[in-house]
């Protein structure tokens, strides 16, 4: 029950505590709620992408912009191009000695430091966009690959999804496994382990230094993304043959990886919002991916003249028997082993899944046609 009397009081006292103030204003101060401070972060994102490219670029400026929503405007993040504060491939060095505060890029560009880190990306003939989420959120992915990163003073989160990406641009046309020897292709991660193991060259280039490679005939082939990107990067203009399925990409996983002490100094709140950015722009750029890719794929064939091949069977086996080998190679001992089976269970598990699902429905859809 209501206590009237001292309802009466405490209005009393509220209209006494205002009137005094209002009578004497310095006494105000005394009054008036206790403000909260909230403190600013500023920080600074390197990414292996050029600058202004659609969907890779853009999923890094999301993240800004809803880290920066999220917060009310009390953190900032600032983010670099390619080459505007470190090459690209100097990202996570840069992130790992404090020079940076978070790159966004691709976990498989870091192979030098663990042959682990790309199956945080993809690896050939590996895990759809789905599974990659699925494995990482739910089947112990994260907790091996924050395991993974803290041994450099990193910590990662998926930021960003392709889906499923193409085989690449050739100057001539693939029809057996003959025509991969000698073969000078831009493919990064276990996909040029692939490749060499096939008698071909694989050649590491940044987004950035891609075109005037193939422009100039120092590689004779190039992957990068599917056709949205792709197109932006103008590799039609050099190489018309446009080849899938994209066996070393089934589904590139893209990460914003935070310097560890940055990290570790910030609060639960603010870590959340971090993780908030990174998870909804996750989910954001595979839909993007999906819809664009479709227009641009459209838009070259019909107005570009691209012509779409497929691997022949014969190449195709091949590269996934010598993709089982790369995989396996890469999970010897340590945590490199750990990440290896987990990934292997987990996408053994999955394709159980996948067999009846989405590939039982895609090839149903395409008997209704």
């Amino acid at each position: 029950m209501i206590n009237r009397r001292n309802m009466v009081g405490a209005g009393l006292l509220g209209a006494a505590g205002a009137a005094a103030a209002f009578a004497n204003p310095e006494s105000a101060q005394v009054l008036a709620p206790a403000k909260i401070n909230r403190s600013r972060r500023k920080f600074n994102m390197v990414t292996t992408w050029p600058k202004g490219l659609p969907g890779l670029g853009r999923a890094a400026e999301r993240v800004a912009e809803r880290v920066f929503a999220m917060s009310d405007g009390l953190m900032e993040i600032k983010v670099f191009a390619a080459g505007e504060l470190v090459p690209a491939f100097e990202s996570f060095d840069a992130v790992a000695n404090g020079s940076a505060d978070m790159y966004h890029g691709a976990e498989y560009y870091w192979t030098a430091k663990s042959s682990a880190f790309p199956f945080f990306t993809a690896v050939p003939f590996g895990m759809t966009a789905q599974e990659i989420m699925g494995w990482i959120d739910f089947g112990g992915g994260q907790a091996l690959w924050d395991e993974l990163s803290a041994q450099f003073g990193v910590k990662a989160i998926q930021g960003a999804n392709t889906g499923h990406q193409m085989g690449g641009w050739f100057r001539k046309e693939i029809n057996s496994l003959d025509d991969l020897v000698g073969l000078r292709m831009r493919i990064p991660g276990q996909g040029g382990d692939v490749l060499r193991a096939l008698g071909g060259s694989a050649i590491a280039l940044s987004g950035g230094e891609i075109y005037q490679a193939l422009q100039t005939g120092s590689i004779d082939a190039t992957e990068w993304v599917g056709p949205w990107n792709d197109y932006a990067l103008g590799f039609h203009r050099e190489a018309p043959y446009y080849y899938g399925p994209g066996f070393h990409e089934p589904g590139a996983s893209l990460a914003v990886g935070i310097n560890l002490k940055v990290w570790e100094s910030l609060s639960p709140g603010e870590r959340a919002i971090i993780t908030a950015a990174c998870e909804s722009t996750n989910h954001t750029s595979l839909g993007e991916f999906t819809y664009q890719n479709s227009v641009y794929l459209d838009l070259l064939v019909r107005e570009h003249g691209t012509q779409l091949r497929s691997f022949p069977p014969e190449v195709v086996a091949r590269m996934a028997e010598a993709a089982a080998d790369v995989r396996a190679a890469s999970g010897r001992d340590g945590i490199e082993k750990r990440i290896y089976e987990s990934f292997e269970t987990s996408l053994k598990l999955m394709r159980g899944w996948a067999s009846v699902s989405d590939g039982a429905y895609y090839t149903a859809r395409e008997l209704g046609k």
